[in-house]
């Protein structure tokens, strides 16, 4: 940090396994990438190439190698993993991740209906090539699933081999554990929160309301994901206190 404050929360340092941040980058150029970074590099954990821009985007060897030289694992959006499955491609799947390098995969089922056990096998398969991690919901906002199934699911999701399960809400921040406006399913979050273990799901959080919800309920080292990266910096500021939504959060009232 650039200069000494006091009552700072204790913030856990890279590489960590909880307070992680996952950025989303839906189509950064390569000068994009490295300008992104060179700012914002020591608060990025992960980084998601999001649903299938993947396929399209030019120089995607030289934009990986980008986030290499920072030690910044990436990782293909669960879309792209679908999209290979309904093709019959899961093979292809695993070979496309090592001919790139790519060490992080996501299983999802969002966008097509995988039988759940189904979907638990491909994960095992997976984590004999890399760390998984697995999303947890719909993109459909009219399918509602009730608590106690998130929680059943996460729970033989992470059994499967999952390092994280991340909680679905689309790019937007409107299907899955938030409501169409945005608002936080409060009583669903919760109720997850008693049979899932808070440091094994990546709560996706693109809207700064509820970056600030999880950081108020969790504190500044919750995982939060789908974050833009021009957001990196002010959530990181958020996270430990230095923006006016959290700036009492840590502070000794004794002292303050």
């Amino acid at each position: 940090m650039n200069f000494n404050l006091t009552q700072m929360p204790d913030r856990f340092a890279k590489p960590r396994q909880s307070g992680i941040t996952m950025v989303m980058d839906k189509g950064l150029s390569v000068e994009e990438a490295r300008n992104f970074l060179s700012v914002s590099h020591p608060h990025v954990d992960l980084v998601k190439l999001g649903f299938g821009t993947s396929f399209v985007t030019p120089d995607l060897e030289k934009k990986l190698e980008v986030y290499r030289s920072y030690d910044i694992p990436v990782y293909f959006g669960g879309t792209l993993f679908e999209a290979f499955l309904i093709r019959n491609q899961f093979e292809d799947y695993i070979a496309v991740c090592r001919e790139f390098g790519i060490s992080y995969m996501e299983v999802s089922d969002g966008s097509i209906t995988i039988p759940h056990a189904e979907k638990c096998g491909y994960i095992e398969k997976l984590t004999k090539h890399g760390t998984v991690l697995s999303e947890v919901g719909s993109k459909d906002a009219a399918h509602i699933i009730p608590p106690y199934k998130w929680i059943e699911l996460m729970r033989a999701e992470l059994s499967a081999g999952s390092t994280y399960v991340i909680a679905e809400a689309r790019e937007a921040g409107n299907v899955g554990i938030y409501r169409g406006s945005g608002e936080v399913r409060e009583g669903l979050v919760q109720e997850i929160l008693t049979q899932i273990p808070g440091e094994r799901i990546l709560w996706e959080a693109p809207q700064k309301a509820q970056q600030l919800y999880f950081i108020e309920l969790l504190g500044c080292n919750v995982n939060l994901g789908n974050i833009a990266p021009t957001e990196m910096i002010p959530l990181e500021a958020m996270r430990i206190g230095l923006r006016g939504d959290t700036f009492h959060f840590f502070l000794d009232k004794k002292e303050a």
